[in-house]
C-alpha cells in the first residue's frame, strides 16, 4: 500500500510517500518516519476509520485483531507532522488490505474524520506546485479548498487536474475506480 501526498513545509510544498505494510501478530500499529503526534492521531483515524467499513471494502474484519501494521513515510530525517496526511494514510491503508494499486500519477491531501468526512487543509499553493514539479497528473482536493486554487497560477493549474471530495468514500472511488466495488461484492458474496 503506497500512496502520494501533499504537504507544505516552511521551505515550499513537498511529494511525500505514505508506505504501509501488514504482518502476523496481535493489532498493533507501528508509525515510523519521525511523525509527529498530529500524523499518528490522522493514522490511528484511518485505520479505525477502515475498521468500521470493512465489510462495504470487502475487507475481514478478523483481519485486525491478527495483524501488526506498520505505517511508514521515508525520508525519515525530516520531522513530518500537521493536519493534512488522513486521507494519504486510508488510500495507502486501503490499498494494502484490498491488494488495489493507486495510480502513481495521483496525489492527494485532506484530513478525515472517523465519519469519513474530508476536512480543509493549509497549504494549498505550495502543495499544487510540488505536485506539477514531480511529474502528478491529478490532485485530489478537499471540496473547501477549491477555492485555495485562485492563489496558484493558471499554468500550474491547467497542467493538473483536480477533483474534490467531501467524503472519503468519494476519495476511494476516485483512486480505485470500480475495482474495489468488485471486490467487495466478490468477497462478500463468498
Amino acid at each position: 500500500g503506497v500512496a502520494v501526498g501533499l504537504a507544505w513545509t516552511p521551505v515550499g510544498g513537498e511529494i511525500p510517500f505514505v508506505e504501509s505494510t501488514r504482518m502476523r501478530g496481535r493489532g498493533k500499529v507501528a508509525i515510523t518516519g519521525r511523525l509527529g503526534d498530529v500524523m499518528r492521531e490522522s493514522a490511528l483515524a484511518a485505520l479505525s476509520w477502515i475498521r468500521s467499513n470493512a465489510g462495504m471494502l470487502g475487507i475481514d474484519d478478523g483481519l485486525f485483531d491478527r495483524s501488526v501494521f506498520h505505517i511508514h513515510v521515508p525520508a525519515g530525517a525530516t520531522p513530518k507532522d500537521g493536519p493534512s496526511a488522513g486521507v494519504t494514510l486510508t488510500v495507502s491503508l486501503v490499498s494494502l488490505l484490498t491488494g488495489l494499486p493507486v495510480p502513481s500519477d495521483l496525489a492527494m491531501t485532506g484530513e478525515i474524520t472517523l465519519r469519513g468526512k474530508v476536512l480543509p487543509v493549509g497549504g494549498i499553493k505550495e502543495k499544487v506546485i510540488a505536485a506539477k514539479s514531480a511529474g502528478v497528473k491529478t490532485v485530489l482536493l478537499p471540496d473547501k479548498n477549491e477555492k485555495d486554487l485562485e492563489d496558484v497560477s493558471p499554468n500550474v493549474r491547467n497542467a493538473l487536474t483536480f477533483r474534490f471530495v467531501s467524503e472519503i468514500e468519494t476519495e476511494l472511488d476516485i483512486v480505485f475506480g470500480p475495482a474495489l466495488h468488485e471486490r467487495a461484492r466478490r468477497v462478500n458474496e463468498g
